[in-house]
């Protein structure tokens, strides 16, 4: 099966600094065993992605300004926004996989009963939270370019997704 992937370029506004790499978004990325949250942390585990977590989306803006941020939702689904109030807002259901470049901003905005969602973060990156407008913009988005892009792609691996997007 070939992946479906959409990515989304989002400018710094609103307090939120995003990030040169657009966001990807990989539709149907879990299925059979991935798509529960211990199947989908060995993936991202597998594919050299580690700090895994489940939970949800915080209903509020917030980024990572030194870690890029994988989510896999594993059951329901929601409505995520991303990149600010004049970013864009896209549907985020069970199967699908966003990847988020350090930096860009994302909210959830509603959701299904059930929602569920596995994260995770690259080797080495801190995956402290900042909210709009705690940092200065500009040094926001300084501190955004200066991470590093990831050595494997969480969905993927070694091939295709970032590897087909960022560098």
């Amino acid at each position: 099966m070939e992946l479906k992937l959409e990515t989304h370029h989002l400018q710094a506004g609103d307090g939120i600094p995003n990030n040169r790499f657009p966001l990807i978004v990989y539709r149907g990325a879990l299925s059979g065993g991935a798509l529960s949250p211990e199947g989908c942390a060995a993936l991202f585990h597998r594919n050299g992605w580690q700090g895994t977590w489940l939970n949800g989306v915080f209903p509020y803006w917030h980024y990572h300004p030194h870690a890029h941020e994988v989510l896999g939702c594993v059951a329901g689904g929601g409505r995520i926004g991303f990149g600010g109030d004049n970013g864009i807002a896209t549907d985020f259901i069970a199967g699908d996989v966003v990847l988020i470049p350090a930096g860009v901003g994302h909210k959830r905005l509603s959701q299904m009963p059930g929602f569920l969602v596995v994260g995770g973060y690259p080797p080495g990156q801190n995956s402290a939270i900042s909210n709009a407008g705690d940092i200065d913009i500009d040094r926001a988005v300084e501190k955004a370019r200066a991470v590093p892009v990831p050595t494997s792609d969480p969905v993927t691996g070694a091939r295709g997704g970032l590897h087909d997007v960022w560098l």
